[in-house]
Formats: C-alpha cells, structure tokens, sequence
C-alpha cells in the first residue's frame, strides 16, 4: 500500500523548485495535492502536468485574507487536509550595514508570518475536524547558524526552527504532529538570485560561489530537490506518528546536530 494513500495535502510554494518535487512524491504515494502559491498561472500548468491528483490555488501567505480563502478552497475541492507542508519562502543577502527595513520585512513576512499563520489556520481546521494531521515546515541549515552576509535569512529560518518547537509541543495534543526539514544548498532556479548575491558582495564571477558551495558539501555535490522528498513523505506518513517538534537536516553533511 502506499504511504499516503487517502490523504490530501496542502503545499505552499509549489510551483516550482522543492514544493513541486514533493507534489510529485506525495501524488506518487498516494495523495491528493493542492499546489498553493502566488503565480497562479504556474500553479495551474504544475497541477496540470500531475494531472488528476492535483489542483491549483492562488495563495499569498503574506495575507491572512488569502491564506483563508486557499484553505476553504482546499477543503471544498479536496474533502480536508492532512497535511499542510510551509514551503514558500524568500532569500536576500547583505552585509549588516546594509540591510534595510523593507528587506527585512519581505523576508519575515513570508518566511515566518507566512508559516506561522498558515500554520495556524490549517492547525484549526484539523482541530475542528478531530483526526490530528501532519505539519511539515520548511527549515535551513542556515536556521543552525550566523553567516556573514545572511543575517535576515539566517534569522527567518532560526525562527521557523523556534516556532516548529513551540508549535509541536502545543499541536501534539490534538494528535497534530508538527516537525521540520533542513536542507542545505539545493540547485534550482532560486540559485541563480543566491548566486548573484554572493557575486556582489564578494566580488566572485556569477557561478562561482555555487561552485565553492556544492564543492564544500560531504557528500561531494549540491542537493537536488528530489534528495529532500524522502524525508518530506516520512513525516507525513504514519511511521512519524511518534515524532513531534523536531527539525531534520537533509544536507549531504554540511552541518551535524
């Protein structure tokens, strides 16, 4: 049987990059998805191409109004949700000295307001409903520690690790596990905007700095987004039911905790 066979899913995000991947995992264990993001229209070729076992919402999960209109839609056109995976998320680099209030706000504003309020709302629906639920968020290894240019991200990520605990230890009572996976360097589009970055700041050819990276990781390359999908199904199925308020690295060994 597989893994996830009668759930439905909602994933921030999932357009593109990593939340499409685990669209893809989860559609082949079972689920039914809802591909929740801002670019609608590419929301709906990624559903398209899942064909049946997906649909498309438009979500902005800077938005409370928005988030509550994707989670109505969900639950109409899905029956519930069983899962919710908090996958969207932004990135912006600068020095200390450079960091401006409205980058700050952008980053927070997606990658922990957006997470923790959509937590939230999808965490009352699974309360009202009384069959607990799965809660994946997404994490980084740059949630472990400082960097020198990444301070606002670093600081968002340390954030979705601090709230994935609180979180977890409140939700555990209504049978809602909630955990959190953190990657390491993953290629894909987003690399370029990381990359070019680093080019700015520390005066490297653009590819450069992708290159230092992926040569850094243990495990001798950069993530693909596939190498996290493992991980992402284990915590949505029945073999995590004994798992509550922990973050896991998926990272080819770049940090150890």
């Amino acid at each position: 049987m597989k893994r996830l066979q009668g759930k439905t899913a909602l994933i921030t995000g999932a357009a593109r990059g990593i939340g499409f991947e685990f669209a893809k995992a989860y559609i082949a264990e079972g689920a039914q998805v809802a591909i929740a993001d801002i670019d609608i229209a590419r929301a709906q070729t990624a559903a398209q191409e899942l064909a049946s076992s997906a649909i498309a919402i438009e979500m902005d999960v800077t938005r409370q109004d928005s988030i509550d209109a994707a989670i109505t839609k969900a639950v109409k056109q899905l029956g519930d949700i069983d899962i919710l995976i908090n996958n969207a998320a932004i990135f912006t680099a600068a020095p200390i000295d450079e960091i401006t209030r409205k980058d700050f706000d952008a980053v927070f504003a997606i990658n922990v307001s957006g997470v923790l309020f959509t937590m939230q709302a999808v965490a009352k629906h699974m309360i009202a409903r009384g069959q607990g639920g799965k809660i994946i968020n997404m994490a980084s290894q740059a949630g472990r520690r400082g960097e020198a240019l990444v301070a606002v991200y670093c600081a968002s990520k340390a954030a979705v690790i601090s709230m994935t605990q609180s979180a977890g230890l409140n939700l555990i009572q209504h049978g809602i596990n909630v955990n959190a996976i953190a990657p390491g360097v993953v290629d894909g589009e987003h690399w370029d905007g990381v990359d070019a970055f680093f080019a700015k700041y520390e005066a490297k050819p653009l590819g450069q700095k992708k290159k230092e990276v992926g040569d850094a990781v243990p495990i001798g390359r950069m993530a693909k987004a596939s190498d996290l999908t493992g991980m992402a199904v284990f915590l949505a199925s029945a073999e995590a039911d004994y798992i509550v308020a922990q973050t896991f690295g998926v990272d080819g060994g770049n940090w150890m905790s």
